[in-house]
């Protein structure tokens, strides 16, 4: 297959890297990824801004821009060769539960439904892991499963690693996403001049009583992966309850 593989964290990230150096051993793989790191930016664009994009070595690209913009420029300019497959991560720190709605990994991903495989995002439970190279290698085994998948325009896959050797890991686990509660509050950072600094802090605590997540797998020491529906319109069968409420034809 021929690869795009993003990540959010930065082109030089040891994530990225890694995953770089085990695709490559069976596929061919197109890296373009941001400058800088860009956690935390979802799928945003950079709508009418201007966009630098260089090429540090064969096949190997960093953007002045978003990872969601990685993933746009490579499919639609910068590589020449058409894209099987979106390949995002390996991101330092899980994607878990509802994190996934402002991930730049899972972002990055989102622009590959289009392609013949469903795109996937890999992510480990940790800033400074100690088990790149088997996640990485074990990134590649997910990554041809994912191909053996049926075509579908709307799905993608998100996976999260706990950082553990392969002795340790029990398996694999389908995991749902994990729902949390209201955020911790944003931390005041300073005040100068009547001008309020302030500095995003973790999600909210994972609420109770919840089965077969992706959170509790990775507390478990299982790899996560959550299949995921970007198909946002609801059931057509649904469609006479809303006529209802909103008194439309």
């Amino acid at each position: 297959m021929n690869i795009l593989l993003t990540n959010d964290d930065g082109y030089k990230a040891s994530g990225i890297n890694q995953l770089f150096k085990s695709l490559s051993t069976e596929h061919k793989v197109f890296l373009i990824a941001p400058r800088e790191n860009c956690s935390g930016m979802s799928a945003a664009i950079s709508l009418r801004k201007e966009i630098k994009v260089e090429e540090s070595s064969n096949n190997i690209f960093s953007v002045s821009g978003t990872p969601a913009d990685c993933s746009y420029l490579g499919l639609l300019s910068v590589i020449d060769e058409p894209i099987d497959m979106i390949v995002s991560g390996i991101n330092l720190g899980a994607n878990l539960g509802e994190d996934i709605f402002y991930s730049g990994t899972v972002g990055a991903a989102i622009a590959g439904r289009r392609l013949n495989y469903v795109p996937v995002a890999f992510s480990v439970s940790a800033y400074n892991p100690k088990n790149l190279t088997y996640i990485a290698e074990q990134s590649l085994l997910i990554t041809n499963q994912v191909s053996k998948l049926p075509s579908d325009k709307n799905l993608l896959v998100n996976v999260n690693f706990p950082d553990l050797p392969s002795s340790k890991i029990k398996g694999a686990r389908i995991t749902s996403l994990g729902k949390r509660g209201v955020p911790d509050t944003p931390d005041l950072i300073r005040t100068e001049d009547y001008v309020k600094f302030y500095s995003f802090g973790p999600s909210g605590k994972l609420l109770p009583n919840q089965v077969d997540t992706d959170i509790q797998a990775i507390e478990d020491n299982f790899i996560s992966i959550s299949i995921l529906d970007y198909n946002l319109s609801v059931d057509a069968s649904n469609w006479n309850y809303y006529r209802e409420v909103f008194d439309c034809e």
